[in-house]
């Protein structure tokens, strides 16, 4: 099964570690990301630009609204995201704990929905989404 870890970082802890400390971050992040790939574990993974770099789209009333920044103020913000193949959530759960960024916010796991166009649906004879 397939999980998205979405990697939430608190990017003022982020802005306030030295050269150093960045870099032995994403060190530790990428040497994690190989042992994941050698392991079989590993779809994609990618860091994020700071939120202050995103725009926000909205459908209101007809019409597209973009907006600068993300659309709530918090204290974490998405940094970055794992996609992994695990055997079940408790493994998946095990693989995310490992994620470096992991010591500067949070990491939430989400079991990937597989979605299956109607046209399929009525090729396979099959009335429901498979999973």
């Amino acid at each position: 099964m397939k999980y998205l870890c979405l990697v939430y970082v608190d990017e003022k802890m982020l802005e306030n570690m030295s050269q150093a400390q960045s870099q032995a971050l994403v060190d530790q992040s990428l040497d994690h990301d190989d042992a994941l790939r050698r392991s079989g574990h590993l779809i994609a993974a990618n860091a994020l630009h700071p939120v202050r770099a995103a725009t926000t789209l909205r459908a209101r009333k007809g019409k597209i609204l973009v907006t600068d920044g993300p659309f709530a103020e918090t204290t974490e913000q998405v940094g970055g995201f794992v996609l992994i193949e695990a055997k079940d959530l408790e493994e998946a759960i095990q693989l995310a704990s490992e994620i470096p960024p992991l010591r500067l916010g949070g990491i939430e796991i989400r079991a990937i929905q597989e979605l299956t166009h109607s046209r399929e649906l009525t090729k396979s004879g099959s009335n429901a989404n498979s999973d």
